[in-house]
């Protein structure tokens, strides 16, 4: 039998306020375990959450970014649940009414298709602290920090249809979030993580199959395997005759499976009611209008104009415009060179650059090179100073901090390219007269030699030698 993959994300983005979402305690990363909990967030006898214009303000950005309904009156819940590193044995969060509603968002695939996936909801809540495992000899300790950390839920609708897809949505959120700066986006420390419900059913049936939610999945690598698995696992379930049973698995990603944590809960089991503590939210039209008018371009309409007003291609349009940083690295190089070349700055950015990042497992804002050292190598090319090859040299000696900028390293390495005609034509000259052979066989119709002897005179100029008139003078003389 055929089977269909339904996939629906819940993504949780920490939102980048500097207090929580209903006290004044510090959102900061990495602080000692404890040490920024208040009152507020234990929930301790007398005291009342008050919440953050802030994170409501972050929220409105998000839902106008992906052309959302915007709730004028939303209400805050509380879902009652224990864990250990929820003190107050309930989460603020909200339900029937957020403040997000319904939106949608387009997605790019490897083949360059797009999709437009459905936003079910976007809601505010709080976070939850963290249970520790490690080093405390077989017992779990408790840091607080994060309870009351404000989050933005964001649903989707159930309309991925591979675990490709998934990721690709997620990535597209990311970016997103990033672009409002709304949140970090950083998913080592937790800031942006997501649950993946799963199921699957007979190709060409309406109706959904029993899902499983993949909790707290936190790369763009491990949605991809967790979903991957997990439809591996639902199939052979069924397959064998059983039936899949709701419920929320864990995923492993050192054993690259999943695993029961427990059924699922239903809103019910919850016990939601309004928080008596809470005032209903009411946005007012100017709120709105005030927020929309603090929105930067966003990444679909960069990547427009990247496409429309520069003539890049839709990959490195989308390549460059994948996160905020990297598309304000390239418009910056871009701008230095005098916007000039689009092509050649793409071309740079996303190959050469894009590759020592990876290489060094560092981030655009972490590049050693600055976008005008960059733009100062591309413009030596563009005047006929170093050659293609020779700003690979000029750039790796950037990168090594080996100089201030292009020109410095250029005059410290004696890299500048030989225009002289007359020491090129006598370099050309000599590498003809070492290769009689091979003249001859140019001449007799093995046109494809030209690149051995293009090779040879590059050789003797140590890459100096400018390649548009090497080719010229060897094409003239190798006919002679």
């Amino acid at each position: 039998m055929e089977w269909e993959v339904v996939i629906g994300l819940e993504i949780h983005a920490q939102l980048a306020t500097k207090s929580k979402i209903f006290s004044g305690a510090a959102t900061a990363y990495g602080a000692a375990p404890n040490s920024q909990a208040c009152a507020v967030d234990l929930g301790l006898p007398g005291v009342l959450p008050v919440l953050n214009e802030e994170a409501v303000k972050m929220a409105l950005k998000f839902g106008l970014a992906v052309d959302a309904e915007i709730a004028e009156r939303s209400v805050f819940a509380r879902k009652n649940y224990f864990y250990p590193d929820l003190p107050k044995g309930y989460q603020i969060s909200q339900f029937e009414l957020p403040v997000v509603g319904i939106g949608q968002i387009s997605i790019e695939m490897e083949d360059g298709t797009e999709k437009v996936i459905g936003i079910t909801r976007a809601h505010l809540e709080e976070d939850a602290g963290k249970s520790l495992h490690e080093d405390f000899q077989g017992q779990t300790g408790i840091d607080l920090n994060r309870a009351g950390t404000p989050l933005l839920e964001i649903v989707s609708e159930p309309d991925m249809r591979s675990a490709k897809e998934a990721v690709a949505y997620m990535k597209k959120i990311h970016s997103l979030v990033r672009y409002l700066e709304i949140c970090d986006g950083n998913m080592q420390e937790g800031s942006f993580r997501c649950d993946a419900n799963v199921s699957i059913r007979p190709k060409g049936q309406e109706e959904y199959g029993t899902r499983a939610e993949l909790k707290n999945i936190n790369s763009f690598r491990n949605v991809e395997r967790a979903i991957n698995i997990e439809i591996e696992r639902q199939i052979d379930v069924i397959e064998s005759g059983d039936l899949v049973v709701q419920e929320t698995r864990l995923y492993d990603a050192d054993k690259n499976e999943t695993r029961s944590m427990r059924s699922k809960e239903e809103a019910n089991d919850y016990r939601y009611f309004p928080d008596p503590d809470l005032l209903p939210l009411v946005i007012e039209p100017e709120l709105i209008e005030s927020v929309r008018a603090t929105l930067p371009e966003l990444p679909n309409e960069k990547r427009d104009r990247f496409v429309n007003d520069l003539g890049l291609s839709l990959y490195d349009a989308s390549l460059l415009t994948s996160s905020r940083e990297l598309a304000d690295y390239y418009e910056a190089v871009l701008a230095a060179t005098g916007g000039k070349d689009p092509k050649q700055c793409a071309n740079w950015v996303t190959g050469e650059l894009s590759g020592a990042l990876n290489k060094a497992g560092l981030d655009i804002n972490e590049s050693p090179v600055t976008a005008e050292q960059l733009a100062g190598v591309l413009i030596r090319i563009s005047d006929n100073t170093i050659s293609g090859k020779i700003a690979k040299t000029v750039f790796e000696a950037l990168w090594e901090n080996e100089g201030k900028d292009a020109d410095a390293v250029i005059e410290a390495k004696g890299l500048k390219q030989v225009t002289d005609t007359g020491a090129i034509e006598a370099m050309v000259d000599e590498v003809l007269a070492n290769n009689p052979d091979q003249l001859q066989q140019y001449r007799e119709g093995k046109e494809q030699l030209l690149g051995f002897f293009v090779g040879q005179v590059m050789k003797a100029s140590k890459g100096k030698a400018n390649p548009a008139q090497v080719n010229e003078l060897l094409k003239k003389k190798m006919l002679g």
